[in-house]
């Protein structure tokens, strides 16, 4: 493999970005941030540890989940999931994190890099609620980037179109399960377990 290992190379490789696009690196909410982030239902969270060990986990709730403290702040709430906190454990050992924010249909993205705390109760809670539950917790961030994401890369992708889409022959979630943890649980009751209960399990520990 031919690497590059100089910033020097990666310039020559890539050439440098123009003015225009540097210019939308911002470092507070606009009001169009606003508006997107009330219309996005999905992020996903990236964190690092202290030894560098990096982790991407996906949040997603009814559209504008993420809820705007202010203009420099957001917070992201936690709901009932696999307890293995890979993320929280990271952002305890290393606050810096990086956000993506997805709204179905649009190729664009937005995208905010800050420094994130958890925190266990606060009265924005209320407004998190959903189907009567309040978050167990949520992850606040103070923003340093934010700047919008051009679509190319789910215009190549053709996320959003259907006819792309070949999910068909995929192993299911029962059948990873009983593969990876579960070998000796019948599949009929694993398949049981993740069928259409299993939304409606999903704000309840």
């Amino acid at each position: 493999m031919d690497t590059i290992s100089s910033a020097d190379e990666l310039e020559e490789l890539i050439g440098l970005p123009l003015e225009r696009t540097r210019k939308k690196v911002r470092t507070s909410l606009s009001d169009f941030d606003r508006q997107w982030l009330a219309a996005s239902p999905f992020c996903v969270v990236s964190t690092t540890d202290a030894q560098g060990r990096v982790d991407a986990s996906p949040k997603g709730d009814p559209a504008g989940f993420i809820h705007v403290l202010d203009h420099q702040t957001i917070a992201i709430p936690e709901r009932p999931g696999n307890k293995l906190a890979f993320g929280f454990h990271n952002i305890l050992e290393n606050p810096n994190v990086g956000i993506l924010s997805v709204v179905p249909g649009r190729t664009d993205t937005l995208r905010i890099n800050g420094k994130a705390q958890i925190v266990r109760d606060a009265d924005f809670f209320d407004h998190m609620v959903v189907k009567g539950h309040r978050p167990r917790a949520a992850i606040v961030v103070t923003v340093d980037e934010v700047f919008t994401h051009c679509g190319k890369a789910f215009m190549r992708s053709g996320l959003w179109q259907p006819e792309t889409w070949e999910p068909e022959g995929l192993p299911s979630i029962a059948v990873l399960s009983k593969a990876y943890t579960q070998p000796e649980t019948p599949l009929e009751e694993l398949e049981s377990y993740y069928g259409p209960s299993y939304a409606e399990r999903m704000y309840r520990d």
